[in-house]
This record gives C-alpha cells, structure tokens and sequence, in this order.
C-alpha cells in the first residue's frame, strides 16, 4: 500500500474501480472498515452485494449505509488501519430518493436545497475520514462523459454527483481514473 490519505478511484460502470481500490488497501494487516452505500431492492442488487461480500478480506469490517456515514466511521476511531467507500454515486442516489420530491416539477429552489444537504453530508464524511489519518480509498463514477441525459431526475443527479465528484476530487490527496480494469493516476 504505497498511498497515504484519501485516495478517489473514479471511472465508468464495471471499468474496474472496486477492485482497483480493495488492492490498495489488500496488504493492510489491521482492520479495515468497508463502508458499503448500496441498498438491495431487487435480486440483480442482491447478488452483487453477495459477491461484494465474498470477495472481502477477513480483516475488513463491513457497515451499510449511506447517510450520517461520519458519525459511523467516527465510532471506528482508533480501531481500525483504513477505509474503503464503495460507492459515492451510490450514496447520492439514495440521499436523493429518500427526499419526498416531484421529479418532474421540482424547483431550482428545491434542488439547490437538495445539493447543500448532500454537499454537508459528503464534506462532513470527508472531513471526519481526513481527521483520522489513514489511508481511506472512495470509489466514485465518472457519469459525466455521455449525451445529456432526457430524463429530467437524471440530469439532476448527474450535476449533483459531478460537483461532488469535483469537489471530493479536490480534497483528495490522491486520484485514480480506471478504464478497461487499467487505473491511470491523474492526481
């Protein structure tokens, strides 16, 4: 494990970032907190969770979850060597739909409201895994490279996870862009 601090491993869908990140925590002998964001509503997230869990090392301690992620990795002071977030984009999907809010007549009053909430908990998140001094690896997708998006919802969350994404991506000390399973340093 050469880097230090938080590292941001960011590229598309199944490019290889998840196993791209685990690796650079994988020769940690202490015990390493996989913070899992993912909720399983059908089978397709059921198995996938499964083989997420599978493929853990023995020493990673696994909580679920996607809000107030702080105060969780907080009670994890002084237990644990490092961290693995998998993923951001994950977590903002559920921060979004847990908010009560007609999509399709939503307000750019109601969505800035939306992106300050997300943006205090991911700047809380980040400030609380700085403080602790470890290595911290968060995988994050790059979903601005496509068309714009028809959907209204999803043109709303891919501005919200792109400013998180920058923002995240600045904080950080270190950042991986992975494609084809190839991760490349860009930071």
């Amino acid at each position: 494990m050469g880097e230090k601090g938080l590292i941001l491993v960011t590229g598309g869908a199944r490019s290889g970032k998840s196993s791209f990140g685990e690796s650079l925590l994988e020769n940690i002998d202490d015990k390493v907190l996989y913070v899992a964001t993912a909720q399983a509503f059908d089978d397709e997230m059921k198995d996938r969770i499964k083989k997420h869990r599978e493929g853990r090392l023995e020493n990673w301690i696994t909580i679920e979850g996607y809000k107030s992620l702080h105060t969780n990795i907080e009670g994890y002071k002084n237990k644990i060597s490092g961290i693995f977030l998998d993923c951001v984009t994950i977590m903002i999907t559920n921060l979004m739909l847990e908010e009560p809010i007609d999509w399709d007549n939503i307000t750019q009053q109601q969505i800035d409201l939306l992106e300050r909430k997300i943006f205090n908990e991911v700047q809380a998140l980040i400030c609380t895994v700085k403080s602790l001094e470890i290595p911290a690896v968060f995988i994050t997708n790059e979903i601005g490279l496509g068309i714009v998006p028809e959907n209204k919802l999803a043109r709303i969350f891919r501005d919200i996870a792109g400013r998180m994404n920058q923002y995240i991506g600045k904080e950080a000390d270190h950042v991986y862009f992975v494609v084809c399973g190839i991760p490349s340093k860009i930071k």
